[in-house]
């Protein structure tokens, strides 16, 4: 499904989109492109950053906060980002900036489709136990909830998947591309250092002092793992 408000590149992505075998819908603007994601059910989402009215940006976080997991890859212009952690935060997974083409496009739709349909490590993972408790922070793997203190954290989709990976391995150490591979799958072509930034935003978010974490832990020039024990 796209939702963006420029009528010739809905007509471009139907046309490619056809020819690679898929279906396609689509909004041409925010409100309706939320109604139409609840009647169609799209396994994944292309979404415009700059629309009239509701932004790409507030889209992605209604319909995260609405419970849907669905991929989302945001199209945007190139000065249409100025941080890419605000998209990231509101539950993006990536990012393609306009122009592109059309083969690095369905890569990328081909790369989120599989890892959301074969996310295989994270579902061993969610399988092993259905939560855990470190210190003052509960993990409900399941549910897709965290407590802090029996407090809700509110963490987007791909903030939790990464908590939740480390959590379900406490002590054991992931690379940066490691957690890349997990999360956003091995064909995936945004950069690792975005999970610098995800590091930053769940901690800012979990731990008391962030710039002296207690949960998420780094290794240095290694990577990060999750505290096997809170004192």
């Amino acid at each position: 499904m796209l939702i963006d408000d420029d009528r010739s590149l809905h007509a471009y992505m139907r046309r490619i989109m056809k020819e690679a075998g898929y279906e396609f819908c689509g909004a041409m603007d925010g409100l309706s492109g939320l109604e139409m994601l609840v009647a169609e059910k799209p396994d994944l989402l292309l979404l415009d950053v700059m629309m009239p009215g509701m932004n790409g940006f507030e889209v992605c976080r209604t319909m995260r906060e609405s419970g849907r997991r669905i991929p989302v890859i945001f199209l945007s212009a190139k000065g249409d980002i100025v941080d890419k952690s605000i998209g990231f935060n509101a539950g993006g997974d990536d990012y393609v900036v306009k122009p592109f083409s059309s083969d690095e496009l369905l890569l990328r739709v081909q790369a989120h489709l599989r890892r959301h349909r074969d996310d295989l490590a994270f579902a061993r993972a969610v399988s092993r136990e259905g939560s855990r408790v470190t210190g003052e922070l509960e993990i409900l793997f399941n549910q897709y909830e965290v407590y802090l203190r029996g407090e809700p954290v509110n963490l987007t989709a791909k903030e939790f998947e990464i908590l939740a990976l480390l959590a379900a391995n406490p002590g054991q150490v992931f690379t940066r591309a490691q957690i890349y591979e997990h999360i956003w799958g091995e064909d995936a072509t945004v950069d690792e250092s975005t999970i610098t930034v995800f590091m930053r935003k769940i901690r800012e978010k979990i731990e008391d002092n962030p710039s002296q974490p207690r949960y998420l832990l780094t290794v240095w020039r290694v990577g990060y793992k999750f505290a096997e024990q809170v004192g």
